[in-house]
């Protein structure tokens, strides 16, 4: 569908666009930084959208110049076939654009991993998932904070909870990039606690949910809460281990459990905890909003079995393969080290053309 044949969406985005460019030159907005964060970020990702409709405006009047020229003059002639190809390049370019998007694309997002099926080493893989995601995120330019860690008697993660920002509003943020890594992992390898070198199976979990700049939906009672203090462990700073900071807070309601030990009172552990806890009652609340709306719809593995798996690493022979779109690429090595945009460039592609065929 041309973008001729749509005009009422082009018209919207530029009745906001110039709405939000006024709210951003009004300085009593700046007095609520929640308020313009939220604005700023709006009108960022409005930017491509801009960009390409000024681009297309321009393109289809100078192809109407060239038509209205060409007759008298040869050189205009000529121009009208490039011309003719940019903008039907530019009209199929603002479509997807304006196709229906994902309304979390430019979230920020808490990302959880979980050692499953395979004991210790399955929690050994889960910290390499962990370090997989921390290295992707300092080469994307994401911020990654480690939230909280339990590690295992080896040094794996039976579970780690990682909050990932990016730097600065964009259409397409850290949601739009890792929002498919939700489900279960599953690794081939020899163990580093097998001795006859033999080949184990092991799996591990991810959920991953945005974590909005506000999540005003969601209430908690505090009687639905039960608050645990204890001592935070693993690498921390000096001194992790002196006082009772890190928090664990289990909603009882739903059995969701969000620790957070690394900020630096208790206090503070506590607000960074409600605030993950309330991005994945938001997250719960939707998936089952999703779920009732549309039966059937592809959602993120709760429990972390071996036979249910989104993609499979398979150490000897280097190899990484997602079964959700047949991706196999023998790279793993550079993948755990943190080269994850070709994977993610497919999932994002494969995802693209099944929201196109759905229009």
């Amino acid at each position: 569908m041309s973008t001729h044949d749509a005009p009422s969406a082009i018209d919207d985005i530029l009745a906001e666009h110039a709405g939000l460019e006024q709210q951003l030159s009004d300085p009593s907005l700046h007095d609520d930084p929640s308020a313009a964060r939220r604005v700023g970020k709006r009108f960022a990702e409005l930017a491509p959208v801009m960009a390409t409709y000024q681009k297309l405006q321009t393109a289809r009047d100078d192809l109407a110049a060239a038509q209205e020229l060409a007759a008298d003059d040869a050189a205009f002639a000529e121009e009208i076939p490039a011309l003719t190809e940019l903008v039907a390049d530019l009209d199929a370019t603002l479509t997807d654009l304006l196709a229906p998007r994902d309304p979390h694309d430019g979230d920020d997002v808490v990302l959880e991993v979980k050692s499953g099926a395979g004991g210790e080493e399955s929690a050994l893989f889960a910290a390499d998932l962990a370090r997989m995601y921390l290295k992707y995120c300092e080469r994307r330019g994401f911020k990654a904070q480690l939230l909280g860690v339990t590690e295992s008697d080896l040094g794996g993660y039976k579970e780690a909870t990682i909050a990932i920002k990016s730097k600065e509003a964009t259409r397409d943020g850290v949601w739009s990039r890792l929002k498919f890594e939700g489900g279960v992992h599953r690794v081939q390898r020899v163990p580093v606690t097998e001795s006859q070198g033999r080949i184990h199976t092991s799996a591990a979990g991810v959920l991953i949910y945005p974590e909005p700049e506000e999540v005003a939906e969601v209430v908690i009672d505090e009687s639905d809460l039960r608050v645990d203090v204890y001592r935070s462990s693993g690498k921390g700073g000096q001194g992790v281990n002196t006082t009772d900071s890190a928090v664990r807070l289990t909603h009882l309601p739903t059995g969701i459990v969000v620790t957070c030990q690394n900020e630096r009172s208790q206090l503070q552990n506590k607000a960074r905890a409600m605030q993950v806890l309330a991005a994945r009652l938001q997250a719960l609340a939707e998936e089952e909003a999703d779920a009732a709306a549309a039966e059937g719809r592809a959602a993120q593995i709760r429990t972390v079995d071996r036979s249910e798996r989104i993609r499979t690493y398979n150490f000897p022979e280097n190899r990484i393969t997602d079964h959700r779109i047949g991706y196999k690429a023998n790279n793993l090595d550079a993948v755990l080290n943190g080269e994850m945009d070709a994977l993610l460039d497919a999932l994002v592609d494969a995802d693209k053309q099944a929201r196109l065929q759905a229009q």
